[in-house]
């Protein structure tokens, strides 16, 4: 996610770019719902919708990353949680589920197989699975 800061030039582009990136999933023929994960900017390119210094490099913006306010935040949260990881994620290591699952004992943990950081659009199947056992279980 950290390549091409500079965006694209077109929905198509950030296909090509997602394509490159994420060759376990095959190109949809239809793009057009990757156009809800990029924004337009000022400028006429097309932007990732997140804020990319959130895995920057650069040791400020990290320092200034509050774990411990995240693990009060996720510790107050009154409603039952579910954590589901690709395991190939880039994003979400094993480890790092690891440790929110310690730090929140009561959420549930599902790793979908052959699913990367993008879990609906690699294993749509498993992810909407997952979801619905857990509501069932939650909401009865």
């Amino acid at each position: 996610m950290r390549s091409y800061p500079d965006g694209f030039v077109s929905v198509e582009e950030a296909a090509s770019a997602v394509a490159g990136y994420l060759p376990h999933r095959s190109r949809p023929d239809d793009i057009n719902g990757l156009a809800k994960n990029l924004r337009l900017g000022f400028d006429g390119r097309y932007r990732w919708h997140w804020d990319p210094a959130l895995i920057s490099d650069d040791r400020q913006v990290n320092d200034k990353f509050d774990t411990k306010r995240y693990e009060r935040a996720a510790l107050a949260i009154d409603a039952p949680i579910l954590l589901v990881r690709g395991r190939m994620s880039d994003v979400v290591s094993k480890a790092g589920a690891q440790a929110f699952l310690e730090t929140v004992p009561s959420a549930e943990y599902v790793d979908v197989q052959e699913a990367g950081h993008m879990i609906a659009g690699d294993r749509n199947d498993a992810f909407t699975a997952a979801v619905i056992s857990f509501l069932k279980r939650k909401l009865s």
